[in-house]
């Protein structure tokens, strides 16, 4: 294979798709009305005819409702033991220092849309850190303080 130069650079097959040509003659296939059909609704712009089934009740509306959305959910950023550690071998956190959600955001490792941080015992930890989260695990609990770690829980907004 030879090397990558800009005059071999092609785009992928079926990328570029020629467009339609609507309204020129009998012989393209789409003449006339333009692949629209007869006359009526669906022959006009601006048709929205999804989930109509002619009269007959939708699917939409014979199948029972499941479910609910919780108004109260938070969103949560999942902090283990492997992103605490990658933490400290990076030397981000000072000695001292909480890794709560202002400091996670501050180092730019969560989203700004995670309302609370939940605690979960994946891999090892073997350093104390104070760590402040949203919710833990009780095995997490454990883990961090078996390290040495201390655990605050804070109230939820």
């Amino acid at each position: 294979m030879s090397l990558l130069k800009l005059n071999n650079i092609r785009d992928n097959r079926g990328s570029r798709m020629k467009r339609k040509v609507l309204g020129r003659g009998i012989g393209s296939g789409l003449g006339k009305t333009s692949g629209r059909g007869g006359k009526g609704q669906t022959a006009r712009s601006g048709v929205s005819l999804n989930g109509f089934e002619g009269g007959q009740t939708p699917l939409y509306r014979r199948l029972p409702k499941r479910g609910f959305v919780n108004i109260h959910r938070m969103k949560m950023y999942e902090l283990d033991f492997f992103k605490i550690v990658r933490i400290l071998k990076s030397g981000l956190l000072e000695s001292d220092s909480v890794i709560n959600r202002e400091f996670l955001m501050k180092i730019g490792y969560i989203p700004s849309y995670a309302e609370g941080v939940s605690l979960l015992a994946n891999g090892r930890i073997n350093s104390p850190v104070k760590v402040c989260v949203t919710k833990a695990s009780a095995k997490a609990k454990e883990v961090l303080e078996k390290a040495g770690g201390t655990l605050s829980i804070e109230s939820r907004q």
